[in-house]
């Protein structure tokens, strides 16, 4: 069955709370146009017909098709996505590697983070929720060892010290590195 309208309520939810934490970090540009590939029709139907609420719909693709068309076409275009980033090595071996990524991606994809985590938390979302969901997969993933670093340290302040102070942070560590 077809959600479009609360699918359509869903990413818009998550994109104003992205665009509210974008801006008071100083992203302006990147608040503004975060997850806009959402509305394409690639993932946009995909959103609808594998819709749950409480759970990204490309976890439902993927169990039902084998992968998830949705999530290949919104990670390729979403610089805030740690996938986004893979590439091969340039040394002998060519393999699979995270390259470092810039401050201000990592700093919309830790909004990015919150914004979900709050969306299909609702009402039971806490500060912790982003750090959990990363280190439930964080074996996994394939992360430059600075962007690791990065990532890890504002989740976990998140977790320690809450929302205002880590986008208070945040914004200093994004200003300071332009």
């Amino acid at each position: 069955m077809l959600h479009p309208i609360k699918h359509f309520r869903t990413v818009s939810h998550h994109r104003w709370l992205v665009l509210k934490y974008c801006f008071r970090i100083g992203l302006y540009k990147q608040g503004l146009l975060h997850d806009l590939s959402k509305f394409s029709p690639t993932e946009f139907w995909a959103g609808a017909k594998y819709y749950q609420g409480n759970r990204s719909p490309n976890d439902a693709q993927r169990l039902k098709t084998g992968y998830s068309a949705a999530w290949l076409h919104h990670k390729g275009r979403n610089r805030h996505h740690l996938e986004y980033w893979i590439d091969y090595s340039t040394g002998a071996d060519h393999q699979l590697c995270g390259m470092e990524i810039p401050p201000r991606y990592v700093a919309e994809m830790i909004c990015d983070r919150i914004a979900a985590s709050r969306t299909y938390r609702g009402s039971l979302y806490s500060d912790s929720d982003p750090y959990e969901y990363y280190m439930r997969s964080r074996d996994h993933y394939v992360l430059h060892p600075k962007t690791r670093r990065y990532l890890e340290t504002y989740l976990r302040m998140l977790k320690d010290k809450g929302e205002q102070a880590t986008l208070k942070e945040l914004k200093t560590w994004v200003r300071q590195s332009h």
